[in-house]
């Protein structure tokens, strides 16, 4: 009876979204053509790639009572388009400040963010959400799947708040289940999948408004070896399939190495 109650709830939510819009970004036969048997495969990005990420002496303090606190420090760096990039660095040492400026989630005290060609701090709170929504994928180390959603519905919350069309988006939660391995779960709860799959779950939900960067945070801290290593191979496959821009934070040595380059932070500056 609870789960026929849930379904209930959750048809009823799906409807208001029930509606073809010009303004869609995202459609499934982008996401299954735009690499087909005839597209080479993606190489890394080269000095020559655009730029899609520039950070120029940004800082950021906080004002924590009556003392302030510099967590980044002029820092200043450059991400092309299509390269998978780790952020490392001690406790404290600025990382979750760093992704944050670049998510678009905080701004700076002084210097300049630039995503994708836009500056956050010039944009209203609409188009900012917009940038945000249709530029940005997250995932972080605890998963953050609603436990009362089964798997494909977990994976579409994004895309209903981008209003994409019903059609349109189940097409997409289906390819992208497809992708990274899971679409056998389809139907499950969260509290049915291994940490691996529900770590996959939460990447292609990450993916369905088909973003141009995946932040990732500390992906593979509630994961064993294995499925780290599986977590990062999925990163690789979905750089060289979509061209998307993979930023990584994380503490561990060995998933750092597999990015194309490293960017240690150290009391809020590059070191």
């Amino acid at each position: 009876m609870e789960n026929k109650a849930t379904d209930q709830q959750i048809d009823e939510f799906l409807a208001l979204f029930d509606s073809p819009l010009d303004a869609v970004r995202a459609t499934a036969d982008h996401i299954r053509n735009t690499w087909d048997q005839n597209s080479p495969t993606l190489q890394r990005p080269t000095p020559t790639t655009p730029l899609i990420i520039s950070l120029d002496h940004v800082s950021k303090t906080y004002k924590v009572g009556k003392q302030r606190l510099k967590a980044l420090d002029d820092v200043s760096l450059a991400i092309h388009a299509g390269e998978i990039v780790a952020i490392t660095g001690k406790s404290g040492s600025g990382k979750s400040t760093l992704l944050q400026m670049i998510g678009c989630l905080d701004k700076p005290s002084s210097g300049t963010v630039l995503i994708d060609d836009k500056n956050p701090r010039k944009l209203s709170d609409n188009k900012l959400s917009l940038l945000r929504q249709r530029t940005i994928g997250f995932v972080f180390q605890s998963f953050y799947l609603q436990p009362f959603l089964k798997l494909d519905q977990n994976v579409a919350v994004p895309a209903m708040f981008a209003r994409q069309p019903i059609r349109v988006m189940n097409d997409t939660v289906t390819s992208l289940l497809q992708q990274v391995g899971i679409d056998e779960h389809r139907k499950h709860f969260p509290k049915e999948l291994s940490g691996g799959q529900t770590q996959r779950a939460a990447i292609a939900r990450a993916l369905v408004n088909q973003p141009k960067i995946i932040l990732a945070d500390e992906p593979t801290g509630n994961l064993d070896s294995v499925n780290s290593a599986a977590i990062i191979d999925l990163f690789k496959k979905i750089r060289s399939e979509l061209g998307t821009t993979v930023i990584i934070v994380t503490h561990d040595h060995q998933i750092a190495q597999q990015a194309d380059r490293i960017i240690t932070l150290s009391d809020g500056a590059i070191a």
